[in-house]
């Protein structure tokens, strides 16, 4: 009889703790299913970068993702290219391609990147950051500075309010109708939006006039919207580069080789320029004035 009693205590046991252990391995299995599962739109990222690219511009791609495009936590970054075939080795390779069904071409990036915006309105993020494929981005460093940003209806860049319509070549308007110059807007080599505005310029896309420049479109849809908008000297986003400064966020029109003689100052040095120059003043912009007025350059100002 004792015999038998301890054997059924030992086989209570044996059992209870099969039926604990299968309990907690379901249980753990579920909370790494759950997290594996979890979707882009439930991640919270500080910032969403969108780089314009041209499907033919693989090797710059790759450079950025060599370079300033390291992985980082709150920070998500995709190439916005046309859907094309040829693409298909490369998002065998890398899994951050935005693909967009419109048609490659200057005349056609405004719909290129407002389909880009459509494309991440659901994704959870704080800020995005808009550039092209010759842009190279001091990433800590304008991570760093949205801490201190406004986190809505905030446009950040390096803005331009007396730019003349251009009547020839590929920036050649004929849309424009709205006065003799451009209403003021940041340039497209990299500027900041906060989610608030993509959404906005998502939902009332079906009302919005396409121009021939996306920065120009950008900046003529906020044009009439109570928001802040910060000219920053930081964005090297003009025609061509001023120079290189250490504290630039954005330096733009780079080379495949500069972006990489740029990160290997980064890594050793901390600072992206072997010696800080400029090549043409900058300015600072005067909201107080009328645009045609703004932006009168400073060569005291540095950068």
């Amino acid at each position: 009889m004792l015999l038998h009693r301890k054997y059924l205590t030992y086989y209570f046991l044996a059992s209870f703790s099969f039926i604990l252990g299968c309990t907690l391995t379901m249980f753990i299995l579920h909370t790494i299913t759950f997290k594996s599962n979890t979707s882009p739109s439930e991640l919270r990222l500080r910032l969403l970068v969108l780089v314009i690219s041209a499907v033919k511009n693989r090797n710059r791609r790759d450079t950025i993702r060599e370079t300033w495009a390291q992985p980082k936590e709150d920070v998500k970054i995709l190439f916005v290219v046309s859907k094309d075939k040829s693409l298909n080795a490369e998002k065998l390779v890398h899994n951050d391609m935005l693909e967009v069904d419109e048609e490659e071409g200057y005349k056609l990036l405004t719909r290129k990147v407002i389909a880009s915006f459509s494309s991440v309105r659901d994704i959870n993020f704080d800020y995005l950051l808009k550039c092209d494929d010759d842009s190279f981005v001091n990433m800590p460093l304008i991570v760093n500075e949205l801490e201190h940003m406004p986190k809505k209806r905030f446009y950040w860049g390096y803005f331009d309010g007396n730019a003349h319509i251009k009547k020839r070549g590929k920036f050649k308007e004929t849309e424009w109708t709205l006065c003799d110059r451009y209403l003021p807007y940041a340039l497209g080599g990299g500027y900041v939006l906060s989610k608030d505005l993509i959404i906005y310029i998502v939902e009332n896309r079906d009302y919005l006039r396409m121009f021939a420049s996306e920065d120009v479109s950008v900046g003529t849809w906020l044009s009439p919207l109570n928001i802040t908008r910060k000219h920053d000297r930081r964005f090297d986003t003009e025609w061509f580069s001023r120079g290189c400064q250490n504290d630039y966020l954005v330096t733009h029109k780079r080379s495949p080789e500069m972006m990489r003689l740029y990160w290997t100052h980064k890594i050793q040095t901390g600072k992206i320029c072997d010696k800080e120059f400029k090549h043409m003043a900058s300015y600072e912009y005067n909201w107080s004035v009328m645009p045609s007025k703004c932006c009168v350059r400073n060569s005291s100002l540095f950068p």
